[in-house]
């Protein structure tokens, strides 16, 4: 038997859901049912709740999944327009692309194994914050995109680059980035970016079969393992210009200031 302490949030939260099931937290977005993006709300939650759990190490695992109809439907490009009109000078904007940043590191480094739960879309920033999770399981229905080149801006958010190339390959991130093409949940699993795929009524059952045995590993053999593998993929990064990416963002969205640059839907 596993004793745990009860997580105990510091900070009241609206854009996201968190429970807590022995070791294990289930983290859900979009609880009321709203737009499946990535707003400023999600963005800021999201990095309260992982600050908070460097003080709850009992937590074994973090699970990231939606009650929306979709996952994520990537950035909220209303918000990088309104950000602008309130500052031209863009440091507003790149404010919130440096959260978007903090969030993807803090969850690739935080302690917790974090099992990523994807069913409907899963579109541009929504997959770049999956990506960041240690295992990845998607309904068979899900359908994915990088759609970012397509309506005219780099694919910079949260720095996932680097981590989309490491986890699935420069030749096949590089084809969908460019083309911005569709892909399905078989493609997804065949290029590493789902490690599992199973039917919606089965996804549950197939995130259970791996909480189960990792709530029953030693603690400290899961964050070594942990802090190893993120190393690795690190250094097989060998130059990380992620830490740039939001300021690519926020100058070529404040270059451009179109009214199109709204959505990557």
């Amino acid at each position: 038997m596993i004793e745990t302490t009860r997580f105990l949030p510091r900070h009241s939260r609206k854009a996201i859901q968190v429970e807590q099931d022995g070791p294990v937290l289930h983290v859900r977005l979009n609880p009321w049912e709203q737009d499946d993006v990535l707003g400023i709300a999600v963005i800021d939650d999201l990095l309260l709740l992982l600050n908070e759990l460097h003080e709850c190490p009992d937590i074994r695992v973090l699970t990231l999944s939606s009650l929306g109809a979709d996952f994520c439907l990537g950035a909220d490009r209303n918000e990088y327009q309104a950000a602008l009109a309130a500052d031209p000078t863009g440091a507003e904007l790149r404010r919130i692309a440096d959260k978007a940043h903090r969030l993807c590191q803090a969850l690739e480094t935080t302690h917790a194994v974090t099992i990523a739960r994807l069913h409907g879309r899963v579109l541009g920033a929504g997959l770049a914050l999956a990506s960041f999770c240690d295992l990845r399981a998607g309904a068979d229905t899900c359908r994915f995109r990088m759609p970012e080149v397509g309506i005219g801006l780099p694919p910079a958010w949260g720095g996932a680059m680097g981590r989309l190339v490491s986890e699935a390959g420069a030749a096949r991130i590089r084809e969908l980035m460019l083309t911005c093409d569709a892909f399905d949940a078989a493609t997804a699993h065949r290029i590493g970016l789902l490690h599992k795929t199973a039917p919606l009524d089965r996804l549950d059952e197939t995130v259970a079969a791996w909480t189960r045995p990792l709530v029953r590993r030693s603690s400290e053999s899961l964050v070594l393992t942990k802090r190893m593998l993120a190393g690795y993929a690190r250094a097989d990064r060998t130059t990380d210009a992620s830490l740039l990416d939001s300021h690519l963002l926020t100058a070529h969205i404040n270059q451009r200031r179109g009214p199109d640059v709204t959505t990557d839907r």
